[in-house]
């Protein structure tokens, strides 16, 4: 690839960090606001989880997205995305102040903008450059996304929870986000980025491919949905199960306690994910990946070994996992999008759904605790979802027949 064409994509691929960092941002925040909605509208524990059902619900639309990108182009499923992004926000404004179902509604117009971004993003900043630097570019953006996931919790708990249980309080600072967004929204209208056709690979090895004729051809990209499946149940399920974890081995943390020991876990993500950058430049993505997924297996079995006996080291080791769990995201997309040209569009929204993984092994596991009273057998449910990524890595990620 010559310095020509490294330019080129230079400032693309910061444009894309930016919404690698807004919807990033936008997740966390909503994940963090989960007891503040509680208090605010009198919620009981099942009713305090639908803003994460409306949200992770969007991404069920993440294929007829992936059409839609396909038909419009990268930049206007951007543009198109950011729209709904603003629009959810402002319309937080009145729904909140008429009741919490109106105010989830509100919350599923941004979260459909959100899974447009994501949709759009991922295969975006894969195609700019050089293929086999493609997972480093993604674990960059990916830092940035983990650099808005610690920003979020402080963002709501200074803008919104502060000391009050009035609904009202999302007002300002949902209708600042949205006004960002706006503003984000007419500078990508003014940019010149580069159309991409799905065919870079061709013009950057000068090598003509030839492709199926449809995204759904390419088996890989199936056994990508299902790590990403997978990788949202390892992703998620450390937080989840951590405060029943460390009552399990002897703490009894309060919940303020527990939200402060998880910045650590998440923490973890982000230098992980800063380091990746540089070792994806230099390793493969599939060696990276089960080098990773067998690191995280690795601490949560001697996490669960140890337990009470040693409760300190068994509490760090499972939120040691993070830097582990950093570069997943990054490498299993690279990999489920190889070679698939201009059915990137289409494959990226099938890849995307994946994240539905979350809304379904979460609740799967806790009905397993709740039926064996074991915490520790319902965490084991991890080791499942490391093996496939084993699989993946080594041998789902190369099946192209």
């Amino acid at each position: 690839m010559t310095e020509k064409s490294k330019n080129k994509y230079l400032f693309p691929l910061i444009v894309m960090a930016s919404l690698f960092f807004l919807f990033g941002f936008i997740t966390t925040m909503n994940n963090s606001m989960i007891d503040f909605l509680k208090d605010a509208f009198g919620l009981n524990d099942v009713q305090k989880q639908l803003p994460n059902t409306f949200f992770y619900g969007a991404y069920a639309l993440s294929v007829p997205v992936g059409f839609l990108i396909h038909r419009i182009g990268y930049k206007n499923g951007v543009l198109s995305g950011l729209a709904l992004v603003a629009f959810g926000f402002f319309l937080c404004i009145p729904l909140v102040a008429m009741g919490y179902i109106p105010f989830l509604v509100a919350v599923a117009v941004f979260a459909i903008g959100v899974v447009i971004l994501q949709v759009a993003a991922n295969p975006y900043v894969n195609a700019l450059g050089a293929p086999e630097t493609a997972a480093s570019r993604l674990t960059l953006t990916n830092a940035l996304n983990s650099v808005a996931t610690v920003i979020a919790p402080i963002f709501v708990s200074m803008l919104i929870v502060n000391d009050t249980s009035d609904p009202k309080a999302v007002q300002f600072p949902f209708g600042l986000i949205g006004a960002i967004t706006v503003v984000i929204l007419i500078i990508m209208f003014f940019l010149k980025l580069p159309n991409l056709t799905g065919l870079e690979d061709d013009e950057l090895t000068g090598v003509k491919k030839e492709y199926k004729k449809s995204a759904f051809q390419y088996p890989h990209m199936w056994l990508g949905f299902l790590a990403i499946f997978f990788y949202m149940g390892i992703e998620i399920g450390i937080p989840s199960f951590f405060a029943d974890f460390s009552d399990k081995i002897g703490f009894s943390f309060s919940s303020e306690d527990r939200i402060d020991m998880l910045k650590y876990y998440w923490g973890g993500l982000m230098v992980g994910r800063l380091i990746g950058i540089f070792i994806l430049q230099k390793y493969t993505a599939r060696n990276i990946l089960t080098l990773c997924a067998i690191g995280g297996a690795i601490l949560v079995a001697a996490a669960l070994i140890i337990g009470s006996d040693s409760g300190n080291l068994a509490l760090w080791l499972f939120l040691g996992t993070g830097l582990f769990h950093s570069i997943m995201w990054p490498t299993i997309y690279n990999l489920a999008l190889e070679d698939l040209g201009p059915h990137a569009k289409v494959a990226s929204g099938v890849i995307a759904t994946g994240v539905i993984g979350a809304a379904i092994l979460m609740p799967l596991m806790g009905a397993i605790q709740t039926a064996t009273a074991s915490v520790v057998i319902a965490i084991s449910c991890l080791f499942i979802y490391y093996a496939y990524l084993i699989f993946f890595a080594t041998k789902g990620s190369k099946i192209r027949t």
